[in-house]
């Protein structure tokens, strides 16, 4: 995918990725505030696939936000940060923290929610802060010149982007403040659709669960319904599993809703970790056997296939099986 590829750049990488500045930020409605980062030397910066998502250290932690641009050649990177009360403190630090001219440092972009390029339509419904990812798929299809659909559904005043999506999609947006009336349209929508059609969805995860459902009872194939979820918080609490440490012959029964990170903490095991949410990388461990249930955003596809390691902070069993994990 040549068109991702962006000019070469003056070097701003460290040890943790690129070291950017901070160049505006934005209010957009109440609770979200939009972040634009730029390079040092104000150059183009590396492309990223639409859907992408950039893990942005915020102080003692690493968050990961989705990216707002279509990713072709970037001269920012934008974010849309929801304030989230009650949250790790991510969201807070980069709201009160950060003002323009900071520097601070980010991963290199990477997408767990990339636009299947063959498709001749797309279906893009958002729910609130689920916005920012449709918005990169809606100006990238907008930038292939590809037919596209959104329904955004959100809390009355609080619509982020709503003028970006009406510019971009014009009659083609829907906007939706009222559950009954969205829920009402999307299966109206999600009936006839063409052949080729796929559907991406981004917000909650009880509305992901009716978008899912919804597609299902229609005859929609798997293959073609893609979701992401806020982010890893936003998962369910998961089956039970066992943890097996091969080199001390442990055995660590890992409850439902308790992380296998946690499992190891509370038996003495020390663990490196930092954002205990799947993005930062810090607590990877190799695993020698059982099925990893991936639900980080750290791995990359290839990674995750190979199977051999696994982010215990987030992921967990297949079907409740063993993991293995040379400790």
């Amino acid at each position: 995918m040549t068109a991702f590829v962006s000019a070469p750049t003056a070097d701003t990488t460290t040890p943790t990725g690129l070291t950017m500045v901070v160049s505006a930020i934005a209010d957009l409605v109440p609770g979200i505030r939009e972040f634009s980062f730029r390079s040092p030397d104000g150059g183009v910066l590396p492309g990223f696939v639409p859907g992408s998502h950039l893990v942005v250290h915020a102080g003692e932690r690493a968050n990961a936000y989705s990216l707002t641009g279509d990713g072709v050649a970037p001269t920012r990177y934008s974010i849309s940060v929801l304030r989230k009360a009650g949250g790790d403190g991510g969201s807070t630090w980069l709201h009160d923290r950060l003002a323009v001219g900071d520097t601070v440092d980010v991963e290199v972009p990477r997408s767990e929610f990339a636009p299947v390029m063959r498709a001749d339509k797309y279906v893009l419904v958002a729910g609130g802060i689920g916005i920012t990812p449709i918005l990169s798929h809606l100006r990238a299809a907008r930038r292939w010149q590809r037919e596209v659909q959104v329904l955004y559904t959100f809390r009355a005043g609080r619509g982020a982007h709503v003028d970006d999506v009406a510019e971009l999609a014009g009659g083609s947006a829907e906007l939706f403040t009222d559950r009954t009336d969205f829920a009402r349209r999307l299966g109206d929508v999600l009936i006839d659709q063409p052949v080729g059609t796929h559907l991406y969805a981004c917000g909650p995860a009880g509305m992901i669960d009716h978008v899912v459902t919804t597609a299902a009872t229609r005859g929609w194939p798997q293959s073609r319904i893609h979701v992401e979820h806020f982010g890893v918080d936003a998962l369910d609490a998961g089956d039970p599993f066992v943890v097996r440490l091969t080199r001390s012959d442990v055995t660590l029964d890992v409850p439902s809703g308790v992380s296998a990170l946690q499992a190891l903490q509370d038996n003495g095991i020390a663990v490196p970790n930092r954002c205990r949410q799947g993005v930062c990388g810090e607590c990877r461990l190799p695993l020698t056997g059982g099925t990893a249930a991936h639900r980080d955003l750290f791995l990359t596809e290839d990674e995750k296939r190979a199977g051999d390691s696994f982010m215990p902070c987030v992921s967990r069993a297949n079907d409740g099986c063993t993991l293995e994990v040379p400790l």
